[in-house]
């Protein structure tokens, strides 16, 4: 008989579920403080290039390298030293002198938020069940809405935008001062019964007995594994989906539907709000009919949203289409991170995750733009199609993903040297060797 899955640590709950909410303040500030921003620095609208590009560099940078490095540094260490980095380049940005600075701050940035998105996924696969994975991107859109908030309340009291960075440095700096005093309890202990772990139930790995020893996987074995690839497109194709989505949306309402720019506005909020609901409540879903079932029908529902947003008609036929794609896509991210080891094989999920993480940011910024290059040489009305492709591409990908056998653990087990984090008896715990 196996041990019944242990409770995830509720201070381990309340730190990831603020770094989620941490790593969306800042892409909420940048919007609202741009004008100001660019104002101050004599610079042009179109200048925020820069800083969007540099912060993309460095996420995709770090979150792939955050994969394979986690098991040397461990988690904890990890999330304690990226949102101390986080920190210091929020802080610069509230005292940049000039916009090359400012850039530099964003590359910074990037840096700390791709290692903290990387990292945490991957430790939550392991040690959360769907329900947490899916309430965790949950607290990331509602970071991304709170951020505005506080750059609006900074600016309508007379401060200048700096005030605003400036707060959300001091936040991040009180987090990475509480993931430092916690580094020993970031242990993840995968489960081996034979009901299927802890997982699969809901339940953590995370127990008082600390980690098992591990086994390390160079990486060249990830690389060569075909499941690897076809997750990391996946996530490209399914980030390019909700991005464009949303993007794309008032566009779409306004030009191509005759909506007023008040009303379509308060759909495409209608739209991200879909998101942030749907995880919160497929949370619980997931958890009782299992994360396969429940990215079947999620993938299915994204390309029947897809479908009416394609459909030439009134408008309510495009708002509802947003709307189920947004209900329907909310779970789909977290669930496709949570089931990457059955894919892969434990041992390469780390690795994995982290080329998963570093694909959605390019997703998120190569294919929207590619959309818009399309939209402006047809028609905008030419989005709802290029949709349901992305939607029907990502149905077929998951589908062969999930008709291949795992990778299942391989490597070899290296020794924990006594008094490190990882000193403990108990299962094998498969990480990436990062050499």
């Amino acid at each position: 008989m196996s041990t019944p899955p242990a409770r995830p640590r509720a201070s381990l709950l309340l730190l990831a579920y603020l770094a989620f909410v941490s790593l969306g303040l800042p892409d909420g500030l940048l919007g609202v403080s741009w004008p100001s921003i660019s104002g101050d620095f004599d610079v042009p609208t179109e200048a925020v290039g820069w800083v969007l590009t540099a912060g993309t560099v460095g996420y995709l940078t770090s979150s792939v390298l955050a994969g394979f490095t986690l098991a040397r540094v461990g988690v904890g260490a990890l999330l304690a030293g990226s949102t101390l980095l986080a920190s210091l380049a929020l802080t610069g940005y509230s005292v940049s002198p000039v916009l090359a600075v400012l850039v530099g701050c964003a590359l910074l940035l990037g840096l700390g938020s791709g290692a903290v998105d990387s990292g945490l996924n991957a430790y939550a696969a392991g040690a959360f069940g769907p329900r947490h994975m899916n309430w965790l991107h949950a607290f990331f859109g509602l970071g991304v809405a709170i951020g505005p908030l506080i750059m609006t309340g900074v600016l309508s009291t007379g401060l200048a935008w700096r005030w605003g960075y400036g707060l959300v440095a001091a936040a991040q700096l009180v987090l990475a001062a509480a993931f430092a005093l916690t580094v020993r309890a970031w242990h993840r202990d995968v489960p081996t019964g034979t009901d299927g772990g802890a997982a699969d139930q809901g339940g953590p790995a995370v127990t008082d007995a600390g980690p098992a020893p591990t086994v390390r996987v160079p990486v060249r074995d990830t690389l060569r594994l075909p499941a690897v690839w076809s997750g990391t497109l996946a996530f490209v194709l399914y980030v390019a989906i909700e991005v464009s989505a949303g993007l794309w949306a008032f566009l779409l309402l306004t030009e191509g539907r005759g909506l007023g720019a008040a009303l379509a506005g308060g759909c495409v909020s209608a739209y991200w709000g879909s998101l942030f609901v749907g995880r919160v409540v497929q949370g619980l879903v997931a958890e009782r009919l299992g994360a396969g079932l429940v990215l079947r029908v999620s993938l299915a529902g994204m390309a029947v949203g897809a479908a009416l947003i394609a459909v030439p008609g009134p408008a309510v036929l495009a708002v509802l289409g947003l709307v189920v794609v947004g209900f329907a896509a909310a779970p789909v991210f977290p669930l496709l991170t949570l089931t990457t080891a059955e894919r892969v094989g434990a041992a390469h999920a780390d690795g994995a995750i982290g080329l998963q993480i570093g694909a959605a940011g390019i997703g998120a910024a190569l294919v929207p733009a590619g959309l818009g290059v399309l939209i402006g040489n047809t028609s905008v009305q030419v989005l709802g199609s290029a949709l349901l492709v992305l939607a029907l591409a990502l149905i077929a990908l998951y589908e062969w993903g999930a008709r291949r056998p795992g990778a299942g653990p391989s490597g070899r087990t290296v020794p924990v040297q006594p008094g490190s984090e990882g000193q403990t008896s108990g299962p094998v715990r498969p990480v990436v060797d990062g050499r």
